[in-house]
């Protein structure tokens, strides 16, 4: 038998709306043991996703730059100076999801094959899927759902 998306899905996905803020969002994915989520707009429509990663990249502020290898000591020094000074003003300022997200969302029929699912995750380096029938989203697979096949599968 082989195996396809609605047999290791987890259905009932929670979404979060595009206006809650980055800090609600953090609250709602610890609540609820999760590490992302699909966005919705005020239609119920997905937007986009956003996961831990997202809230971990703004704080962070990712941005690398090979302007910093040719800076000295003392530069380097002010420029981390400057960008606390930048990232304590932006805490002021709420963040909403819409601001963090993804607005990539791959998705796969409710009748995928798991490889082929598996392909894409690969391919595209993605750690979560929809699934959806009829044009709806109707559950979510994530590489965990994946990693319980094969652990299952061993004697």
């Amino acid at each position: 038998m082989t195996l396809v998306a609605r047999d290791i899905m987890t259905p009932h996905v929670k979404s979060v709306p595009e206006s809650w803020t980055m800090q609600k969002f953090a609250q709602f994915l610890s609540d609820n043991e999760i590490s992302g989520s699909p966005v919705i707009d005020e239609d119920g429509e997905v937007v986009g996703i956003a996961t831990l990663k997202d809230i971990a990249d703004f704080h962070l502020n990712n941005v690398s730059s090979d302007h910093e290898k040719r800076m000295s000591d003392e530069e380097l020094k002010e420029a981390r100076r400057l960008r606390q000074f930048i990232f304590e003003e932006m805490i002021k300022v709420p963040v909403e999801v819409r601001d963090i997200m993804t607005p990539i969302v791959f998705s796969v029929e409710e009748d995928a094959p798991i490889k082929e699912i598996a392909e894409l995750m690969m391919d595209e380096h993605l750690h979560r899927v929809f699934v959806i029938h009829a044009g709806e989203v109707t559950g979510i697979i994530t590489t965990y759902d994946l990693l319980k096949i094969i652990a299952d599968a061993q004697p």
